[in-house]
């Protein structure tokens, strides 16, 4: 799977043999919002399209565009866990905010 990044949204792209084509829906959020295209300049096109088409829609409605991510991740770890993320945020310097964007980010992103 391949992602694409267009005005804050996230799209997961994938390839369908049969009909020979990219296919896209936008990603993190409950709204369905989809594209497709044969080449990789025309699928961005559309991408593009589909997220403006998005937001001009959701505007005219008075129905807020979701937003794919809010900036908060709540997780539930075992305790163990947790004091140790607490020892090495502490150990760098670091608030655990700090220590887990660092690390997440470096995972995230290879």
């Amino acid at each position: 799977m391949n992602k694409m990044k267009y005005r804050g949204y996230l799209a997961r792209v994938e390839y369908d043999d049969e009909d020979r084509i990219f296919v896209g829906h936008l990603a993190g959020i409950q709204d369905i919002v989809g594209f497709h295209g044969t080449t990789v300049d025309e699928l961005e096109q559309a991408f593009h399209e589909s997220v403006d088409n998005y937001l001009a829609i959701s505007e005219t409605t008075g129905r807020p565009a979701q937003k794919p991510c809010s900036g908060k991740l709540m997780l539930r770890v075992p305790p163990e866990l947790h004091a140790a993320v607490i020892m090495a945020a502490e150990a760098n310097g670091q608030s655990i905010n700090q220590w887990a964007t660092e690390v997440l980010g470096r995972e995230a992103h290879g």
